[in-house]
């Protein structure tokens, strides 16, 4: 296997991340199984839980992410649903540092080992940005899998924003106060209701923290996301559900909700007009749509 790249500034600022990565799946707030499991790729790590006997479904975050993110939506999910968190090879939690080309079927290749070592024949999937790519993609690549399809603010729909990449250039000299000030103009707000229970709210901050922990030692990807052809989103036939942010300063979710309501019609989109990148709880409406009888497909 090919060495990696670095993906991380110090050895040190991996371990950071990977130790409070590890006190914060000490939180999972539903019983879970943490896997390891073997890819062609290296070790793919992964948080299962929910009912064995639940709809399965598999979730991948976004890029600068980890299994972590899905903390806040967990208890809900987990009653009705058997979930896979991925940890994505070549990003900040518990997997291999691997980074092959989004422009190839690598991913897909990769996920078809973490998929046959968990036992999945088929499969809703879910992923948000990079990672709503990826479960796109695969998707397309593997249409006898994915019986359902959840894309929070994903890329390779809509438009790219460069703006984020002046800010940071802009702003990452200055120590922490610009990391925190370019990671709030590229996420949005924090979305942590006032009236929230107080261990919420304790968790929410923790999350926010831990990304700022990331932010200041991780190497994100820079090469540009490819973009899915008008024919390639023709090809999504299977239940749709699509939520983007008005205010996204990372992808021009306007020209998401477009592209995907000419090719996709039967899609369900929606836009969040006061929402950035990082959207407002969508618990519910995750869950209503994964489990609506009415848009079950056969794996």
């Amino acid at each position: 296997m090919t060495p990696h790249k670095p993906i991380y500034r110090s050895p040190a600022g991996e371990e950071e991340v990977k130790q409070r990565y590890r006190q914060l799946l000490n939180l999972w707030p539903a019983p879970s199984r943490q896997l390891t499991v073997p890819t062609r790729e290296g070790d793919t790590f992964v948080v299962a839980y929910g009912p064995e006997d639940g709809p399965p479904v598999l979730v991948l975050h976004g890029s600068g992410g980890n299994a972590a993110r899905w903390l806040s939506h967990a208890y809900v999910w987990a009653q009705h649903l058997r979930i896979y968190a991925v940890d994505v090879i070549g990003e900040p939690g518990l997997s291999a540092p691997s980074r092959p080309p989004l422009t190839t079927d690598a991913h897909a290749l990769w996920l078809d080992d973490v998929t046959n070592a968990l036992g999945l024949s088929h499969a809703a999937m879910m992923g948000e940005s990079t990672g709503a790519r990826l479960a796109l993609d695969y998707a397309l690549r593997r249409p006898h899998f994915a019986t359902r399809l959840v894309l929070l603010t994903p890329s390779g729909i809509g438009r790219r924003k460069l703006i984020v990449l002046l800010v940071y250039a802009v702003l990452r000299p200055l120590g922490e106060w610009g990391l925190q000030r370019t990671m709030n103009f590229a996420l949005g707000p924090a979305n942590v209701p006032a009236s929230a229970p107080a261990e919420t709210t304790a968790r929410d901050a923790a999350l926010v923290d831990f990304a700022l922990v990331i932010f200041k030692n991780f190497k994100p990807r820079m090469h540009p996301i490819p973009m899915f052809t008008d024919d390639q989103l023709r090809q999504v036939t299977i239940p749709l559900l699509t939520i983007v942010g008005g205010r996204d300063t990372m992808l021009d979710s306007h020209h998401t909700k477009r592209r995907l309501k000419h090719a996709v019609p039967h899609a369900t989109i929606h836009l969040l007009p006061d929402a950035g990148h990082l959207l407002p709880d969508p618990t519910s409406t995750i869950l209503e749509f994964l489990t609506d009888p009415s848009t079950t497909t056969a794996p």
